[in-house]
């Protein structure tokens, strides 16, 4: 039954055919009142042709309520004041306002009942003057189906509003689901980008080197520069696996928890970094000056970004470039700058990730980034990471 009543009469399946139905019980229903009460009212020709055009029209009662009341009404009317069985048309007249009650305006429901009581009122003086009672049993029974039709209005509001809300929040769960899928995408993208861009050049450099060595003089070959240049590449090799390793082991443990990200890299690994690119041919000069505790994701944050920095630096600015990495904290903001004095990077060259990588990554933790070349030449990056309210979104220039 609640089901039934939550429905929407509008848009319910099969409309014509369940009242087409409904319809004829009814009939039945008023028939079987005319013969077995009050043989004395009984209609005559006239009257069953009124009483049985009084239910005809209650097969399309939902589809056009207002016509569909008109016409009852219509044969109602004459059928009354002809004084023929007033308790046979009753059920129709009921249903009728009840289905009008239900998919109308409350404004519209309270303007049809004046209208039909009064009606009421005028037929009933005419046919029987003296039938107080009778006028407000009638009366009583209007007032009463026009609101059990409001009532069930409402409550077929509140349950579609309901529903609208579900859904609604099913949406949006949909979405924030979407929305951290593809952020967990973008950071993997960002890691693997980092540690792949990293290690490939530096191997490419220290190839070099190796190359070198071997075809610079064949017949005085220097073994120990070429053993060296071999390990080096094999101590990227090991560290780019496990950093590979640590950031797939996220993709491969579902079980785990939902925040999970591996471990983070920090400040605390700036040394090996700078090692790396010194065994590039770079000259670093590096100074660090941090007092107050890092958050790891601002740490993770100022690592990738210094390693992109010495990494475009390795790739970019020329043999054996002057780089200066400094980093400190200053009135709760992590400054991180990396200057170099080689030539930057092609102007007519594609572009990569690198630098949109580096403002996500600034970005990310509420910070901001700038890079670009330098007056006297070479190439600047700075940074400036918030170590409090580490998880806004910030701006990247």
């Amino acid at each position: 039954m609640i089901t039934v009543l939550s429905r929407d009469p509008l848009t319910r399946p099969h409309a014509v055919r369940n009242d087409a139905v409904l319809a004829a019980c009814v009939t039945v229903l008023g028939v079987a009142l005319v013969l077995l009460t009050d043989d004395g009212r009984r209609p005559d020709a006239l009257g069953w042709v009124l009483l049985l055009a009084a239910h005809v029209p209650l097969a399309w009662r939902r589809r056009r309520p207002l016509p569909v009341l008109l016409a009852v009404l219509a044969a109602v009317v004459p059928y009354h004041a002809l004084d023929n069985h007033h308790g046979a048309p009753v059920a129709a007249t009921l249903v009728v306002l009840y289905t009008v009650a239900a998919t109308g305006t409350p404004r519209r429901t309270l303007l049809i009942g004046t209208v039909v009581i009064g009606t009421t009122l005028t037929v009933n003086a005419l046919t029987n003057p003296d039938g107080f009672t009778e006028l407000v049993r009638i009366t009583g029974w209007v007032v009463a189906v026009l609101f059990l039709g409001l009532d069930v209005r409402y409550y077929r509001q509140y349950v579609a509003a309901i529903v609208e809300r579900a859904e609604r929040a099913e949406r949006t769960r949909e979405e924030e689901a979407r929305r951290r899928v593809a952020e967990e995408r973008l950071r993997m993208a960002r890691d693997l980008h980092d540690l792949l861009a990293h290690s490939i050049t530096l191997i490419g450099v220290q190839t070099s080197v190796a190359a070198h060595v071997l075809a610079a003089d064949p017949d005085r070959l220097d073994r120990a520069a070429v053993a060296k240049a071999l390990d080096d590449i094999a101590g990227t090799c090991r560290t780019a696996r496990g950093e590979l390793r640590a950031t797939l082991e996220v993709l491969r443990d579902s079980g785990g928890p939902e925040d999970a990200r591996g471990p983070l890299a920090g400040l605390d690994g700036l040394p090996d970094l700078i090692g790396a690119a010194r065994l590039a041919g770079a000259r670093v000069e590096h100074r660090v000056r941090v007092a107050e505790p890092v958050p790891p994701a601002v740490g993770a944050a100022a690592y990738r970004v210094v390693q992109e920095a010495l990494t475009n630096v390795v790739r970019h600015a020329g043999p054996e470039p002057v780089v200066r990495v400094d980093v400190s904290d200053r009135d709760g903001v992590l400054h991180i700058g990396v200057t170099d004095d080689g030539t930057g990077p092609d102007p007519a060259g594609t572009p990569g990730f690198g630098l949109v990588g580096m403002r996500e990554r600034a970005r990310s933790v509420g910070g901001t980034l700038e890079a670009g070349p330098r007056e006297g030449g070479g190439f600047r990056v700075t940074a400036v990471l918030p170590l409090t309210g580490a998880t806004r979104e910030g701006r990247a220039r």
